[in-house]
């Protein structure tokens, strides 16, 4: 009996010994595990959900949005608690209550399935679901399972479970390319999160299992049966009543169908700019611009703009291509008061994103149309008047011979008439004249890119060895219609972040370039390039238009023909710069049509823009040429000056003479 109580204890000791040891395994384990949870990272749900940037248009309204990413966040407290219900009683019925890992849930999937015989039910819960999204394939693979299992739990333990909720609900998959409840909310029921239904909110949360399958635009009864099985569910767990479900059932549901949101894509050429604005001059990130949730102010017109772009869609106003090449066109529209750029479009055809722009990245050369900047305003500065004869024949500048296009010569001709009739020799002989070095100040005045190679009689018309875009005429113009001070061209006006600071304001003072007398004197003449020279096609009735049209030659040998055409102009209320080319000149690509087609262009442009703008004038005075006497009445002069000029030599002989004899 002794020895069986002995015998007794030594077991007895041993499986104490035993179970401490397995205790000490399973604390060790847990312990582990819990280190393990610990160390995963899961810092990248930190990161806030891309957000679209809003373009605001100059009256505060929203104009567009860049197109940017797939996800559009919502805060939870956004989203109604019946959605929130709705999901959690389909997807995850404890998620209030587990850690991430619902073992009680894995159990009864696993009972119910083995009773089953097939996979009935899964024990994933959201968090889990929120893990395979964010951090980990849908492969269905052990080391897959593992990780999401430490991941999850991981999650819980560092974010409240409304956190979790909010950030399960803006990247999960509803179908239709919607990722997101807000976006799911926009392309099935043509609305905001915040108004959602009862009902929609149930067949959105019905969808989270099979997109494809539940579908209501493909399926409608089958996803209304999913609907009503999300209700029952909403019901069990004690989230609505039976009058509720009822009600909910009941509703009348209206499916908009791959709705897009309204502003997205609008005004593309104006947005690629914005980008670059954005980019280039503030030093912002593309992605901030792109998903940063922004807030960006600009001068867009959006009359103006949509005036533009229909003006563009009309293939009847521009030359007709080849098979492989459209004729291409950039064109913008500035207030010479602030500078604001209230329209631009950068090509015709299909817009590329972020493609090439021609109304702000072209480098062509401007032709004529630099005239005015070059020559005509550093001359009149200089003592020139409009009416002084300069001569127009053929000559030679240090081996450099200008022609006019016509390819004629009238001997002599008033600057009035070689600005209205775009003269070439009249213009090379004025800068030379004067002095290049006051035509290359001047250009840069007015602020075009120029280079060294530049610095030469050349750039009387136009002949930049880089070139210049719509939007660098453009802004040069604003002086002449700003009576000789320069706006800056901008298109942003503020930027506010999604927390509401201001990152950036537009602060840009007007530069005085020349004085208001010598940019009424440009305008007047200008005003007759296109009353009565070669801009006649840019008249508007009823309104004072000024302007220049430019023009220049294919290199090619051989090719009689025009690289590019320009048409740079103004009201008293906006100045606009259209151009007109193929992207790439060659021997079967350029253009047979003159400077009048962009004339025509800018004309319905600028007609169009300014509908519900009214009228006002230049307020110019009249520059009166020199009275224009008979011949019979300039012959007599001349006698009378001839024989003045003899009896003045008569009286010096005598004086001579006496001064001989003394």
């Amino acid at each position: 009996m002794k020895a069986s109580i002995v015998k007794l204890i030594a077991v007895t000791g041993k499986l104490k010994v035993i179970l401490f040891l397995i205790l000490l395994f399973i604390l060790a384990i847990a312990v582990g595990l819990n280190i393990y949870i610990n160390k995963q990272d899961v810092s990248s749900l930190n990161n806030p959900l891309p957000e679209p940037t809003i373009i605001y248009d100059k009256h505060g309204e929203i104009a567009s949005k860049v197109p940017g990413p797939k996800i559009e966040a919502v805060t939870y407290e956004q989203i109604p608690k019946h959605v929130v219900n709705a999901v959690i009683s389909i997807e995850d019925h404890r998620f209030y209550k587990h850690p991430g890992v619902d073992y009680i849930g894995i159990f009864r999937a696993l009972f119910r399935n083995v009773k089953a015989g097939e996979v009935v039910e899964g024990g994933s819960t959201i968090t889990q679901q929120l893990t395979k999204n964010v951090f980990l394939t849908h492969d269905q693979t052990l080391k897959r399972k593992i990780d999401e299992f430490f991941l999850a739990q991981k999650i819980e333990r560092t974010y409240s479970k409304d956190k979790i909720m909010e950030m399960y609900l803006n990247h999960i998959y509803f179908g239709e390319g919607a990722w997101g409840i807000r976006n799911a909310a926009q392309v099935y029921f043509g609305k905001e999160v915040q108004e959602l239904t009862v009902s929609e909110g149930a067949i959105l949360a019905g969808l989270i299992k099979s997109p494809s399958t539940m579908n209501p635009l493909v399926n409608q009864e089958l996803s209304f049966e999913r609907r009503d099985v999300v209700l029952g569910m909403m019901k069990e767990h004690g989230h609505l009543s039976d009058q509720e479900v009822q009600e909910a059932k009941d509703q009348e549901i209206v499916f908009k169908g791959r709705q897009q949101d309204p502003y997205k894509g609008k005004y593309p050429y104006y947005v690629d700019h914005i980008i670059e604005e954005a980019i280039e001059k503030y030093g912002l990130t593309q992605n901030e611009v792109m998903s940063g949730g922004l807030h960006i102010y600009t001068e867009l017109d959006p009359h103006m703009q949509e005036s533009v772009e229909a003006v563009f869609k009309n293939d009847n106003l521009f030359p007709q291509g080849t098979e492989n090449q459209i004729v291409q066109s950039g064109a913008i529209l500035v207030d010479p008061e602030t500078g604001g750029i209230n329209a631009l479009v950068g090509g015709r055809g299909e817009h590329v994103f972020r493609g090439f722009n021609r109304a702000t990245q072209l480098k062509r050369q401007p032709g004529s149309s630099i005239k005015p900047l070059a020559v005509y305003t550093p001359a009149l500065e200089n003592g020139y008047s409009i009416y002084d004869v300069l001569p127009d024949k053929p000559m030679s500048f240090g081996g450099y011979q200008p022609s006019n296009v016509s390819g004629s010569f009238k001997g002599s001709v008033s600057m009035y008439d070689a600005v209205i009739k775009s003269d070439n020799v009249p213009a090379v002989w004025l800068l030379n004249d004067i002095g290049l070095s006051k035509g290359i100040d001047a250009v840069e005045r007015f602020g075009l890119p120029i280079t060294e190679e530049d610095r030469n009689l050349s750039i009387a018309l136009g002949g930049l060895h880089t070139g210049v875009a719509p939007i660098h005429m453009a802004e040069a113009y604003t002086t002449f219609a700003n009576e000789g001070t320069k706006t800056k061209a901008h298109a942003i006006t503020k930027i506010i972040d999604s927390k509401g600071n201001i990152i950036t304001e537009w602060n840009e003072k007007p530069e005085k370039v020349t004085s208001p007398e010598i940019a009424k004197r440009i305008t007047f003449m200008l005003k007759g390039v296109v009353e009565e020279g070669t801009g006649k096609n840019a008249q508007i009735e009823g309104r004072e238009v000024a302007g220049k049209t430019g023009s220049t030659q294919v290199a090619a040998v051989g090719v009689d023909g025009t690289k590019d055409i320009w048409m740079v102009g103004y009201t008293p209320e906006l100045v606009g710069a259209v151009w007109l080319g193929y992207d790439k000149t060659d021997q079967n690509h350029y253009l047979t049509t003159t400077s009048a087609t962009a004339a025509t262009i800018f004309k319905e442009m600028m007609q169009q823009s300014l509908v519900n703008v009214p009228a006002s004038s230049f307020n110019l005075p009249y520059y009166a040429p020199p009275v224009k006497k008979k011949v019979e009445e300039r012959k007599e002069e001349d006698r009378g000056k001839e024989k003045e000029k003899g009896n003045g030599k008569g009286k010096d002989k005598e004086k001579k003479k006496k001064e001989d004899d003394d």
